[in-house]
């Protein structure tokens, strides 16, 4: 969670205590100012990291205290400018002031949190190649035919600089195999930078990709950060078709611009992409370029889900409490034979991911040196009760006996409620889950008497 702290200046309090509240959700400290006057009241001691100042307010118009604060020697922190009736002049204006954005009402609620966090990113220092010399990448656990055949596969691929489509169920270890492959190839010295494809808004996403200059400041994007190594686009399926559109075109020609710069820079990095759907499924539906489809598919590889080699489950449980122990400091514990069955006969929806998940609740909450096979019962079971099977119990919310609005009310906050219990209180999270836009989430919230805090 980020304790930045922004000041949100607008006239109108139903937007300050909508951003107010996404904001605040989102981590961030929040202060709001209705006017001029209490705006540069706010700019004082503390100075906040971040301001989003409307452009028309009863007593002064943002772009003249954008100026006021200009000339008093420039902004003490980056300001993003918002409007309902913007017009270019008016964006080229406050950006000559030295505004670093302007983004236009009715706000879309995921376009202001990426620019919310793309400002703060570029006033932080940044360090040298993020990503560099983060923890090695273990090398894929499991003896089983298939993941022998897998490691095989990979080392082959390692060898080509060539693309590769990494496909595999969500938390079956795609990401572990793309830096494998990276680390068996001859880019293994340059750098590993992963970037989540949903992450990338249509918009930002190319200041994202290919980085941004501006005011003489220049922010490196993740095709630059990557070069000489490796880039892992994850989730490239989430991504943006117009943002396909333009990575492909980039890709295809070898070199890019940084947003708002002249200078082309050649581009010298190997991708490997990420996918939990089948891509071409996607492009018959329409939600996926066919082009940059058929670009990325030149050397798929299949990563097994966990049910395809249970064989290994003993072996990925050894390699996790070894892990835990010595990255977080857990008590070790030792899995019994009948514990070690058990869980070799699960059906692992949630693959890798899940089983790490399930290991380290039990090294927090679990006592003793052993864990027998009644405290993995228990723990199946109450997950079990926290993702799939508590969302079972739905049907028996249904109120029949209701007019069909009351009970329509009431079958979507038992469903918002118990959605918003599984993403652990993150609207964010929750809006990926149910597939709502974030300020028709908000409102719905709002509307249904839900306190994401509660939930958190």
């Amino acid at each position: 969670m980020s304790s930045a702290q922004i000041l949100v200046v607008d006239d109108e309090q139903e937007i300050r205590d909508l951003v107010e509240e996404i904001l605040k959700d989102e981590g961030y400290r929040v202060r709001t100012a209705h006017d001029g006057a209490s705006a540069r009241e706010a700019m004082r001691d503390p100075v906040p990291d971040l301001v989003l100042l409307d452009i028309w307010m009863p007593d002064v118009d943002g772009v003249t205290l954008l100026k006021e604060w200009t000339e008093g020697g420039g902004p003490a922190c980056p300001v993003v400018m918002m409007s309902g009736h913007g017009t270019v002049e008016t964006a080229v204006e406050a950006t000559r002031l030295g505004a670093w954005d302007f983004i236009e009402k009715p706000l879309s609620m995921p376009k202001l949190l990426l620019t919310v966090e793309r400002a703060l990113e570029a006033a932080r220092p940044r360090p040298p190649q993020p990503g560099v010399g983060a923890e090695p990448a273990p090398e894929p656990v499991g003896k089983s035919q298939a993941m022998r055949r897998l490691r095989e596969d990979a080392r082959r691929i390692a060898v080509h600089d060539t693309r590769v489509l990494l496909r595999g169920e969500a938390g079956s270890g795609k990401r572990c195999i793309a830096r494998y492959i990276h680390e068996h190839s001859p880019r293994r010295a340059g750098p590993f930078i992963e970037v989540s494809a949903g992450g990338l808004g249509e918009g930002l996403g190319v200041a994202d990709l290919c980085g941004l200059e501006r005011e003489g400041e220049t922010v490196p994007g993740a095709l630059e950060l990557a070069q000489g190594g490796t880039l892992y686009l994850a989730d490239v399926c989430e991504m943006e078709p117009a943002l396909q559109g333009h990575l492909l075109g980039v890709l295809k020609a070898g070199r890019f611009q940084r947003q708002g710069g002249a200078r082309v820079v050649d581009l010298d990095v190997r991708l490997i992409a990420g996918t939990r759907v089948e891509l071409a499924d996607a492009v018959r539906a329409g939600r996926f370029r066919e082009d940059f489809y058929y670009y990325l598919d030149v050397v798929p590889l299949v990563v097994p889900a966990l049910r395809e080699h249970v064989e290994d489950v003993p072996e990925l449980l050894q390699y996790y409490v070894n892990r835990l122990v010595e990255r977080d400091g857990l008590q070790y514990r030792e899995f019994t034979l009948a514990a070690q069955n058990r869980l070799r006969n699960h059906s692992w929806p949630g693959n890798v991911r899940e089983l790490e998940n399930l290991v380290q609740r039990l090294l927090i909450m679990g006592e003793g040196e052993k864990i027998d096979v009644d405290e993995v019962e228990a723990a199946l079971e109450e997950a079990a009760r926290e993702g799939t099977g508590a969302g079972r119990g739905l049907s028996a919310d249904l109120h029949l006996e209701l007019p069909l609005r009351e009970a329509r009310e009431a079958f979507e906050r038992r469903y918002l409620q118990e959605q918003l219990r599984r993403a652990q209180g993150s609207v964010g999270q929750l809006a990926r889950l149910t597939g709502m836009e974030r300020t028709h989430l908000y409102r719905k919230l709002k509307a249904l008497g839900i306190d994401p805090r509660e939930s958190a």
